[in-house]
């Protein structure tokens, strides 16, 4: 009788972190820029659900400018939402951006892109 009742626990631990969100944090080389400034070095990569993500920068404290990381949110096919933070947490609403046809990496938005590789 123990042995149904541990597969079932065991079913329910196994469900429960297929469905944690994806936010495990990776290095990546990352090219950002905005406002004529730009970041090309090592970054921090958060991959979330659907394919958007997070950056921030590694060995220093900010990408480009006061910006501490960068969040890329997919709200449709190819389109995406762009904010940045500022180490004092002011969210920063950068724009929409398109998924790059020359560099599926990239993200281009009216004056800025984000690149994670």
């Amino acid at each position: 009788m123990k042995q149904p009742l541990m597969l079932v626990a065991a079913g329910a631990f196994a469900a429960f972190a297929l469905a944690a969100p994806a936010d495990a944090q990776r290095r990546a080389r990352c090219v950002v820029t905005s406002s004529g400034e730009v970041y090309r070095g090592p970054c921090s990569f958060a991959a979330e659900r659907g394919g958007s993500f997070s950056i921030s920068p590694v060995g220093r404290p900010f990408l480009i400018g006061e910006i501490s990381d960068v969040s890329v949110t997919i709200v449709s096919r190819g389109v995406a939402e762009v904010r940045g933070l500022t180490a004092q947490g002011v969210n920063s609403r950068w724009g929409e951006a398109r998924r790059s046809t020359r560099d599926r990496a990239c993200w281009v938005g009216s004056d800025f892109s984000v690149c994670a590789y």
